[in-house]
């Protein structure tokens, strides 16, 4: 009979650990990303913005009608 690998080792611990170092790796080396509205660097606290000021600028383009996504042009009921 095979000899069983102590609990807490074996190669899923390890590929855990390793994704884990190459996750943390990708993240240190990773530019900060740019606020859409200003161009300055993200804070953590208004991600994707850089302020609280950036994303109302943003929501009010969105309120205002400045932003839409593009759809199918609705069909008139009169036509048929």
């Amino acid at each position: 009979m095979p000899a069983r690998p102590k609990a807490g080792t074996g190669p899923g611990k390890a590929a855990a650990k390793a994704a884990a170092k190459g996750a943390a790796k990708g993240a240190a080396k990773r530019p900060a990303k740019k606020c859409p509205i200003c161009g300055k660097p993200a804070t953590e606290t208004s991600k994707p913005f850089c302020s609280e000021r950036c994303r109302d600028v943003d929501l009010n383009r969105w309120l205002s009608g400045s932003y839409s996504i593009p759809g199918r042009p609705d069909e008139d009921e009169d036509a048929k």
